[in-house]
C-alpha cells in the first residue's frame, strides 16, 4: 500500500550500499551501516530548503507574537474571527503555519519507509525463502542478512514482541545479547534528540511564549528523548543507526542555519540603523524643513557700486548708503533751515530750480 515510499527509500539505500560495498565489500557490515547513515543524509539534504524556511517562517511569527497576543485577547469569545485575524494577519507578514511542520512531517515517511525495507530483508510475507526486497536482489538480502557487528546483526532488537517495529529476528521475546551494541547507540541518539530540541526552543521568544508553547517544549526536550531510550529496546540496530545520525545532522545544521540567518538579521538592523543616521540631521545642525511649494532662497553678494561706494550690510531695503551722501544730506538741511545773518539762505535753496534739482538728485539716490 505504501509502495510509493518503500521503492524510493530502498532505491537510495541500494544506491549507497554499491558505493561503500565497492569498497568496503558488500557482506561488511560497515557499508551497510555507511550505506543507512548517507540515506539519511540524502534525504536530509533534500529538505534542507524546507528547514531554512521553517526557520524564517518561526523568525517572522516570533517578531509579530505581541500583535497575536493583542488578536487572542480581544476576540478570546470568538474562535472563529479569531482564526481569520490569524490567517490574515499570517498572510500580511508572509508566513505560512504549515511550512514550519513540513520538514518534520517529511521525515516520518522515511522513518516508517526504512522501518519496512529493513524488516522485509529477512520476512516474507508469502511464505517462503526471501529472494527480493524491493530493488534488492537475492544477493542484496543474503549480505545483509550475514553482515553482524560485533556479533549482532542489523535486522536484530533488545525485544522483538511488536510486528510493527520488530527487526528481521521473528522470535519474540528479549534478545540481550543485542544490548551491549543497542543500548548505547540509544543513550547516544537520547541525548542528541535532547540537544536539538533544546538548542532549537533556546531561540524562541519569551513574549511569544504560550502554554501551550511551554507544554510542546516540554515534551521535546524531556519526554520525547525519554521515549527514544525506551522505545529504543524495539528498534533494530540498522534502525537505531538511522536515528543518530539523523539527529547529529538535525543538530550541526541548526547550527550552521542560525548562525547564518543571524548574521543576515545582524546586517539588516546595521543597514537600517545607517539609512537612519544618513537621513537624519548631522551633530549640531539644525533640521530645516522647507515649506512645500517654497523656492530655495539663494543669497546675493554685495558687489562694489560705481565710484566705490558699497551698500551698507543690514540695509533692510538695500539701499545704497555712503558716508558722502550722507554728508550731502546732512548739509542741504542746515543749509536749508538756518537763515543767514542778512535774512537770506545761505546757499540758494530758495531758488526754484536749485530746489528740484537736488529733491531729484536726492530721489533717484535713494531708489
Amino acid at each position: 500500500m505504501l509502495d510509493f515510499i518503500y521503492y524510493p527509500v530502498s532505491f537510495i539505500l541500494w544506491c549507497w550500499h554499491k558505493v561503500f560495498g565497492f569498497v568496503l565489500g558488500e557482506s561488511n557490515a560497515l557499508s551497510w551501516i555507511l550505506a543507512i547513515i548517507f540515506l539519511t543524509f540524502t534525504v536530509r539534504g533534500i529538505m534542507f530548503k524546507p528547514f531554512v524556511n521553517q526557520v524564517r517562517s518561526m523568525k517572522k511569527m516570533q517578531d509579530f507574537a505581541p500583535e497575536m497576543k493583542k488578536i487572542q485577547k480581544k476576540y478570546a469569545n470568538d474562535r472563529q474571527r479569531q482564526a481569520m485575524e490569524m490567517q490574515k494577519l499570517q498572510k500580511e507578514h508572509g508566513v505560512n503555519p504549515l511550512g514550519s511542520c513540513l520538514p518534520m512531517l517529511l521525515q516520518i515517511p522515511v522513518f516508517i519507509g526504512l522501518n519496512h525495507v529493513l524488516r522485509m530483508f529477512t520476512i516474507n510475507p508469502y511464505g517462503g525463502p526471501k529472494t527480493e526486497n524491493y530493488f534488492f536482489t537475492q544477493a542484496g538480502v543474503d549480505s545483509y542478512v550475514h553482515a553482524k557487528i560485533f556479533g549482532v546483526t542489523l535486522g536484530d532488537a533488545i525485544y522483538t514482541g511488536v510486528g510493527v517495529v520488530s527487526g528481521g529476528n521473528t522470535v519474540a521475546g528479549f534478545h540481550w545479547g543485542v544490548a551491549p551494541v543497542a543500548i548505547p547507540l540509544m543513550i547516544v541518539a537520547s541525548i542528541a534528540t535532547h540537544l536539538t530540541a533544546r538548542h532549537s526552543v533556546a531561540r524562541q521568544n519569551p513574549e511569544s511564549a504560550t502554554p501551550q508553547t511551554a507544554m510542546m517544549n516540554k515534551l521535546t526536550m524531556y519526554i520525547f528523548p525519554l521515549g527514544v531510550l525506551v522505545f529504543g529496546a524495539l528498534f533494530p540496530v540498522g534502525l537505531l543507526f538511522y536515528w543518530l545520525a539523523n539527529n547529529g545532522w538535525t543538530l550541526m545544521q541548526q547550527r550552521l542555519v542560525y548562525t547564518r540567518i543571524d548574521k543576515e538579521e545582524e546586517a539588516r538592523k546595521e543597514a537600517e540603523k545607517e539609512k537612519r543616521a544618513n537621513l537624519g540631521p548631522k551633530p549640531g545642525q539644525k533640521p530645516t524643513a522647507p515649506r512645500p511649494g517654497q523656492k530655495p532662497v539663494q543669497q546675493k553678494k554685495n558687489k562694489p557700486s560705481s565710484g566705490g561706494q558699497v551698500k551698507k550690510a543690514g540695509s533692510p531695503h538695500g539701499f545704497a548708503q555712503t558716508g558722502s551722501a550722507t554728508a550731502e544730506k546732512k548739509d542741504t538741511t542746515n543749509a536749508s533751515a538756518e537763515p543767514s545773518a542778512n535774512g537770506s539762505k545761505e546757499s540758494g535753496a530758495e531758488t526754484p530750480g536749485l530746489i528740484s534739482d537736488s529733491t531729484k538728485k536726492s530721489g533717484r539716490k535713494r531708489r
